[in-house]
């Protein structure tokens, strides 16, 4: 197997960069983004160096138009002694974790690109939080991956079964799985996830063994660890602090993120359907269409909480995220009108210029 298929090509990159190879060009994966400069993954020569062009730069609408870990890109490789690459193009992505991006601004940020599992880890320790939980599946569905939820550090509890069960509850269908990288316990659950050409994420806040466990999956120490202080509320220090793309023995591509303290959502409501189905079906059962679930008669859904059907925090932590997700797309959508009266202005303005040209 070649190691580009392991890397996760598949017809769908290969039709989108077929008219860059009539051209010459080259394709690769980028497995490493710090700042303005990356790493990407390419055939023959491996891993090399590489800068975004600046006509792509100059053209990229956002952010998000620039690449990031996982992305497959297009590249023209320099005939040095060390090869280098430019990059002049980003494919169509197939998938990507993204959040709401840190500060005022109200814009995305990919996390990482063609994903197609999150592990998402949550330890056992002061860690374990099932509201967050939820947050993670919801933005890992929107975003079309399929979540797994590892609950680490099954060593420092006794009622760990309990546990599973809980996060099941909550989880709306996804695996979830109990391991210890201490102990061995329950790693062995996740051989059949690490196929070759499948692209996994690892995700979960800081001191969870993410960077553990990638470690425990490479074979050697591929990321530096640190040990979660007592007396930090079992958050942890930053180990990783950049993201990167790795290829394992077994074939499969992981990718290390940094910690996050909060997962700031991006997107619309559809993604609550498969995060919250059981909600969603006592909704239906509502007398009115448009029923918020707090005080209105003949709510279905405040039934289910009488009757301990719904747990309360399930309920808010839903409510929480519709009204989150709410006032993001009434931001977002002042943001594009605000942007079409600017652009409205801005095009009698050039052509009231144009007249004024010396020759016309």
């Amino acid at each position: 197997m070649s190691t580009f298929v392991s890397l996760g090509w598949s017809e769908i990159f290969a039709h989108h960069f077929e008219p860059y190879r009539q051209e010459g060009f080259s394709a690769g994966r980028i497995t490493l983004e710090q700042k303005n400069l990356y790493m990407v993954a390419t055939e023959p020569h491996g891993e090399i160096p590489a800068v975004v062009t600046g006509k792509l730069l100059h053209e990229a609408l956002s952010r998000e138009d620039l690449p990031v870990v996982g992305d497959w890109v297009v590249v023209r490789i320099a005939d040095t002694e060390e090869p280098q690459a430019t990059i002049h193009a980003v494919l169509p992505r197939v998938s990507k974790l993204s959040r709401q991006a840190p500060g005022k601004a109200c814009e995305e940020q990919t996390i990482a690109a063609n994903i197609d599992i999150a592990f998402l880890l949550m330890g056992l320790d002061g860690n374990y939080n099932l509201r967050r939980m939820e947050r993670h599946l919801l933005q890992t569905r929107k975003n079309n991956v399929r979540p797994v939820v590892l609950l680490t550090k099954a060593d420092v509890r006794s009622d760990v079964d309990a546990c599973v069960c809980e996060v099941t509850a909550v989880a709306a269908g996804a695996p979830v799985h109990a391991i210890s990288t201490l102990t061995g316990a329950g790693l062995s659950a996740l051989s059949s996830y690490l196929q070759p050409g499948t692209t996994i994420a690892l995700l979960g806040s800081s001191g969870v063994g993410k960077s553990t466990l990638l470690n425990h999956l490479f074979g050697n120490e591929a990321m530096r660890t640190q040990t979660v202080r007592s007396d930090d509320s079992s958050r942890g220090r930053h180990t990783t602090s950049h993201r990167q793309l790795f290829l394992l023995p077994s074939g499969a591509a992981l990718i290390d993120t940094p910690g996050m303290r909060e997962l700031q959502l991006w997107g619309d409501e559809e993604g609550l359907l498969d995060t919250f189905p059981e909600i969603e079906a006592l909704s239906r059962g509502c007398r009115f269409a448009d029923c918020q679930h707090r005080d209105e008669p003949d709510c279905a859904v405040q039934a289910a909480l009488q009757t301990g059907e719904l747990t309360p925090g399930r309920l808010e932590n839903y409510q929480k995220m519709q009204r989150e997700l709410q006032r993001l797309a009434a931001k977002t959508d002042r943001l594009e009108e605000q942007a079409l009266k600017r652009k409205s202005k801005e095009i009698p303005k050039a052509a009231k210029a144009l007249k004024k040209r010396p020759g016309k």
